[in-house]
């Protein structure tokens, strides 16, 4: 008696199902991804000769830009007005005014808008202040 014969399979795996799937999951993670843009201010420091101190604490960095705008560790404040800096340090001091603050001014900002700044430090009784500079650059 003649059996008939099964037709060979092919042992081959198609990809053609895996690619579209892997295409599908790279479109939707391309469409889903949000893409964060970090703004920060761009400050030019004023140049002082003395040594930097060897003991750098971390502490609460407060930025006034070019403009007068103000930043508290890299976050942008709404507005200039003195109580919104100093309402921006307590929450990043946490209420602790034994934390040292850092004002870093642009060296073309005006002499009010750091005043300002070291005013509403004073105001919450923050006793460390220092103030960023750079060393001078070599002509």
């Amino acid at each position: 008696m003649k059996f008939p014969r099964r037709a060979k399979r092919d042992n081959s795996i198609n990809l053609t199902p895996l690619i579209d799937v892997v295409f599908l999951l790279l479109i939707f993670f391309m469409v889903t991804t949000t893409f964060t843009r970090e703004t920060r201010m761009l400050i030019s420091l004023p140049e002082a000769e003395a040594e930097a101190p060897v003991t750098a604490q971390t502490g609460v960095e407060l930025v006034v830009s070019k403009d007068g705008s103000y930043a508290v560790n890299g976050q942008s404040l709404i507005n200039r007005d003195i109580k919104t800096i100093m309402a921006a340090l307590k929450d990043a001091s946490a209420g602790d005014s034994e934390v040292p603050l850092v004002i870093t001014a642009d060296a073309q900002s005006t002499h009010q808008a750091v005043i300002t700044a070291m005013d509403a430090a004073g105001r919450l009784g923050f006793k460390t202040l220092n103030i960023a500079t750079q060393q001078p650059q070599e002509p």
